[in-house]
């Protein structure tokens, strides 16, 4: 059975994310839809592409994401389809799929794209201002019985791109900048497990606060201390022992953050 992930920034107070999985099922009564997240922050279309980039290697093949964070909606960009690699992707043309896009270029899989074009795989009428409900879960859902991906629209081959800004070498280390900020309060970098190289000992500098070595979990530190971790992804996270790093340091996304190497 076909599965449809949601993404979007509606919140969980309004109607909109009801109104896609009714759309959804009266076109693929038998899909299963599973909620990735609808508290994105509004119109943050880099914290959208992250949580694609984390989550879609946990679902299995053939797995159908629509994505709703569109503050284009009703301009010229366009409505679009990808399928990349083993999954699909179904949302507006702002970059939202572009690190996954990216990860599959570096690895040599396979990435096709269309721009939705094909009218009778979308509902009759078409509001300026909600293409998830018009256009995307719809398209979705038509995938989702069979349709071919090919006969959803026309192939483009210049997608949107947007890029995490990849940390600048120092004489010392590296210096990098927050690129998310989770609900717990954790501020995870541009800087990864790979960039520490063979280094036993790391120093952490960010927003005038230093934070000596790393550690493997948050229970190796007592309750309020600032720590320095690699997350589940793989990233540079900067926390608090249960309490939120954001609040304590004042931080934001792009925020500095220098690590020091010592060998």
């Amino acid at each position: 059975m076909n599965v449809i992930t949601l993404t979007t920034d509606f919140g969980s107070t309004d109607h909109e994310t009801g109104v896609l999985k009714g759309v959804i099922w009266k076109i693929a009564p038998r899909v299963k839809i599973a909620d990735l997240s609808h508290d994105i922050s509004p119109y943050d279309i880099m914290e959208a592409a992250l949580l694609f980039w984390r989550v879609a290697p946990y679902f299995p093949d053939g797995t159908i994401h629509v994505a709703v964070i569109d503050p284009g909606v009703g301009t010229s960009r366009r409505a679009m389809a990808a399928h990349i690699d083993t999954q699909y992707f179904v949302g507006p043309d702002n970059g939202i799929f572009s690190l996954l896009q990216h990860e599959a270029e570096q690895n040599a899989r396979p990435i096709n794209f269309i721009q939705l074009d094909e009218p009778k795989y979308w509902l009759p009428d078409i509001s300026n201002v909600f293409h998830g409900r018009d256009i995307f879960a719809p398209v979705a859902a038509h995938l989702a019985t069979g349709v071919p991906f090919n006969s959803l629209g026309s192939a483009i081959k210049d997608p949107v791109i947007i890029k995490i800004p990849n940390p600048v070498s120092t004489q010392k280390g590296w210096k990098g900048q927050v690129i998310h900020i989770d609900h717990f309060g954790n501020l995870s970098t541009n800087i990864n497990r790979s960039h520490l190289g063979e280094s036993k000992e790391v120093l952490i500098k960010i927003k005038g606060v230093e934070i000596t070595g790393l550690v493997s979990t948050f229970g190796e530190r007592s309750n309020g201390t600032l720590i320095a971790l690699i997350d589940s992804s793989g990233s540079l996270a900067i926390s608090v022992v249960n309490g939120a790093a954001a609040k304590l340091l004042n931080s934001s996304i792009g925020d500095p953050v220098e690590i020091q190497l010592i060998q």
